[in-house]
């Protein structure tokens, strides 16, 4: 028997609930693992507190991620005991996800813990830190240095936007943080270290085709008009990592950045990301973020505060990550 959340959606309505299950109701797949931490993220708290189409079968047990110890294995590269992390592989929409103390799932889909980071930071890390750094790499690839000017974070007390502002500073680039707190402008700054901090409300309106040229890259997880003016201020061949949709899925953008300023959008998806990518960003992320700022960036709540954290997510009540204690 173990405890889990579940989602339900049938004549009694869509509610979230902690049930008591037993194994056999687990998937049939070749890896079981007790799971020791889940995380809250923006995509499990729409689906916990029914706020978008996340889900797409039920009973669903959201948790995008999870870690936790190999209990059974029929897959070769895992053993007994073997440390394992998740991220992304549609858990928590279409298969179920790590809001539990046990999760069945495909060992293909898992990765080993870096030597670098504990169980506890890789959750601390999770799903957002993993995303952030995959735009990292991106912004990297398109040939951004830190001497080709600022690179603008949106949404940046997030999860996702905590983790990219938290990294780039790291590597030397000068960030500007936008964010919708301005509580929050110490932490960016002192804690994560942007450069400076502007106010959400400057890119979330509808805007010009065009704008002055204020930044050389970015990293946006908001999507909408955000994404819109952000591309618009984007300077001559700079680029765009988009990995989010927080106000919207829509792109109400012209090609004019495009054509007029050689911008470059580079998709970001941080869901089906093949292993040797997901292999290199954990490692990088070992070696980039130290213990001190993943303890500042989260905290740790019990799986029976999992549907409650879920709403202060959505209410914009998180700074940084919510790390779910599921044993």
């Amino acid at each position: 028997m173990f405890t889990a959340l579940v989602i339900e959606n049938d004549e009694q309505g869509y509610r979230s609930n902690l049930k008591t299950l037993n194994e056999s109701q687990l998937p049939d797949h070749d890896v079981t693992v007790d799971v020791a931490y889940s995380t809250l993220n923006y995509k499990d708290a729409l689906a916990i507190c029914n706020k978008g189409p996340i889900v797409r079968q039920f009973p669903m047990v959201p948790g995008i991620d999870f870690v936790g110890r190999v209990t059974a294995s029929r897959h070769p590269e895992w053993q007994l005991d073997d440390v394992a992390l998740l991220t992304g592989w549609g858990v928590g929409e279409k298969q179920w996800g790590g809001l539990a103390q046990k999760a069945s799932v495909p060992g293909d889909w898992l990765v080993e813990v870096p030597a670098a980071l504990s169980p506890l930071q890789t959750m601390a890390i999770g799903t957002a830190g993993f995303t952030a750094m995959l735009c990292v790499m991106a912004l990297e690839k398109q040939g951004v240095t830190p001497d080709r000017g600022p690179v603008l974070v949106t949404g940046a007390s997030g999860g996702v936007g905590s983790f990219s502002v938290s990294l780039l500073a790291r590597l030397g680039y000068e960030v500007i943080a936008a964010s919708g707190r301005a509580s929050d402008e110490g932490y960016l700054i002192d804690t994560l270290g942007a450069r400076s901090v502007i106010d959400r409300s400057e890119l979330s309106q509808p805007g010009k085709p065009l704008a002055k040229e204020r930044w050389a890259a970015a990293i946006d997880s908001v999507g909408s008009h955000t994404l819109s003016n952000v591309l618009a201020a984007t300077q001559r061949d700079g680029v765009v990592a988009a990995c989010g949709m927080a106000q919207g899925l829509d792109l109400p953008a012209s090609v004019a950045p495009f054509i007029l300023r050689g911008v470059t959008l580079a998709g970001v998806d941080s869901v089906m990301c093949p292993k040797p990518l997901r292999q290199q960003a954990w490692q990088r992320l070992g070696e980039l973020l130290n213990g001190d700022i993943l303890t500042q960036l989260t905290t740790l709540i019990p799986l029976s505060e999992a549907k409650q954290g879920a709403q202060d997510l959505l209410d914009g009540k998180v700074r940084g990550r919510l790390i779910v204690d599921c044993r």
